[in-house]
C-alpha cells in the first residue's frame, strides 16, 4: 500500500474519516495528480513533479494546504496562512466543517495557476 494511504488509514477518528473525505474531493476534482509520501505527509503532485498540495493532521485539525496559493484569491475567509509565509490553507476541526463546494473551488482555481511559479 502507498504510504501516503497508510498515513491516512492510520490516523485516529474523525481524522481518518476527513481525510478520506478529502482524499475523494480532491481526486475527484483534479484529475492529474499522483498521491505520494513527501516529508512524512500525503501530497498531491503534478505528473511533472511539481507540488499541489498536502494534507496534515496535527493536533486537532486537519489542514489542506495549497503551493502557489499566492495566486489564490477566492474564499479568504476560508483560506488562511496560520503563519506560514507562502502557503495558506483550508483548516478543518470536523468532518461537518468541510464545505465541499468551497475545497472544490479552491481546488479548481489552485489547477488553473498549476504553470506558474511558486511566488507571485
Amino acid at each position: 500500500m502507498n504510504p501516503a494511504e497508510n498515513y491516512i488509514l492510520n490516523k485516529p477518528e474523525p481524522f481518518k474519516s476527513m481525510l478520506l473525505q478529502l482524499q475523494v474531493v480532491i481526486e475527484h476534482t483534479v484529475k492529474d495528480l499522483d498521491l505520494v509520501y513527501k516529508w512524512s505527509l500525503p501530497c498531491y503532485w503534478y505528473k511533472e513533479h511539481s507540488g499541489f498540495c498536502y494534507l496534515n493532521q496535527t493536533k486537532n485539525y486537519v489542514d489542506v494546504v495549497f503551493w502557489r496559493s499566492a495566486y489564490l484569491d477566492i474564499y479568504p475567509e476560508h483560506l488562511k496562512p496560520y503563519g506560514r509565509k507562502a502557503l495558506k490553507s483550508l483548516r478543518y476541526y470536523k468532518q461537518e466543517d468541510i464545505d465541499e463546494r468551497v475545497l472544490i473551488d479552491i481546488l479548481l482555481e489552485a489547477h488553473s495557476h498549476r504553470e506558474k511559479s511558486f511566488y507571485k
